[in-house]
């Protein structure tokens, strides 16, 4: 039996309240983000969120665990990809004015 056979023991109660949990952070991050002009963050929070729906899918019965777990992935590759575009765009002006000041 693999590591970790003893989750699935678990009712599916647990896991809608993890995702649905994880859901409303990362909507509400979202809604701050969007509320302060902040588009990157607001979208990456958001696809977080949505994929945090798309994981719920499996649990309700709704698609199989792997679609659901590889579509939801997708998802939160593209968040992180977004909040990492987020951070360099706040991070590179700054070093570039740091510089001409410099220079």
């Amino acid at each position: 039996m693999p590591y970790g056979s003893w989750i699935n023991d678990l009712p599916t109660e647990f896991f809608m309240v993890v995702h649905i949990a994880a859901f409303v952070i990362g909507a509400t991050f979202a809604w701050y983000a969007f509320k302060r002009d902040l588009a990157l963050l607001g979208a990456a929070f958001s696809l977080f969120a949505a994929a945090e729906v798309v994981y719920m899918t499996y649990h309700l019965d709704w698609t199989v665990f792997l679609f659901a777990h590889t579509i939801a992935e997708v998802l939160a590759l593209g968040a992180f990809v977004l909040v990492f575009a987020a951070a360099v765009m706040q991070v590179v002006p700054r070093r570039a004015a740091l510089s001409a000041s410099r220079g």
